[in-house]
């Protein structure tokens, strides 16, 4: 057994191995619906990982500090999966959040251009609507590697080599797409829901220009439809200075 402990100070003892949608879900099912991911001691992991040591729970939803950088991050992956889909034969290099939003890079011939924004952000749209399933998977680190250089995913391949050996390999499926990824992520792809791409832009892997050009794509997501609006107005405010 491991003991809970929720913000509330109430504390509740549970299996090892039950998840945090699963505590999330008894409390009620509105609540379980909700969350993104929950907070294991700190640490936020998928809402659907198993517990298996006790301590302070939270569950992170649209009222948490951490939630938009959640979607934000599934926001990434959710080009990504756009651009892979869209465009087959670009590489997807790497994905993070950044202040007020997220960028993704891509090894792709032909530039991208303000119609093909304008065509992932409708593939994005589609592929939230669906609520696509993201599940988590753990590799072996060769087999990893293999993996990505199998799926014509050559920098991810590098990528892998600067993951510290005593960390898993973890990647994230969502349909047809898969990343390499430590997340956390929400559960479906239907949490992002109001967000804009913004621009495209040029950058290098691990900035050394021997590497080869990449493009960026750089967007923004938030919590509803009016914090976007107003993000974007003072965008457009701001460029008009």
């Amino acid at each position: 057994m491991i003991e809970i402990s929720f913000p509330d100070g109430r504390k509740k003892q549970y299996n090892s191995g039950i998840t945090g949608f699963e505590i999330a879900n008894e409390i009620s099912a509105s609540l379980a619906a909700s969350a993104v991911c929950v907070k294991i001691n700190g640490k936020l992991v998928d809402a659907k990982t198993p517990i298996k040591q006790g301590g302070n729970f939270e569950i992170v939803n649209e009222k948490s500090p951490d939630y938009l950088e959640v979607i934000r991050h599934d926001a990434a992956h959710l080009l990504a999966h756009a651009v892979k889909t869209l465009y087959p034969q670009t590489q997807v290099v790497i994905g993070p959040t950044i202040e007020n939003g997220f960028y993704y890079d891509f090894a792709k011939e032909a530039p991208f251009t303000p119609e093909d924004l304008t065509r992932l952000e409708e593939k994005m749209k589609e592929l939230s609507t669906l609520k696509i399933p993201v599940n988590r998977e753990v590799l072996g680190r060769q087999e990893a590697v293999e993996f990505f250089k199998k799926q014509g995913e050559f920098y991810k391949a590098e990528i892998i080599s600067d993951i510290p050996n005593v960390e898993e390999i973890s990647l994230y499926r969502q349909g047809d797409f898969i990343d390499l990824c430590r997340g956390p992520h929400a559960p479906h792809t239907g949490f992002v829901k109001h967000f804009k791409l913004l621009k495209v832009s040029g950058s290098y892997f691990k900035g050394d220009p021997s590497k080869g050009n990449l493009q960026r794509i750089y967007g923004t997501a938030w919590h509803s439809k009016d914090a976007l609006e107003k993000y974007l107005h003072l965008l457009e405010e701001a460029e008009k200075r």
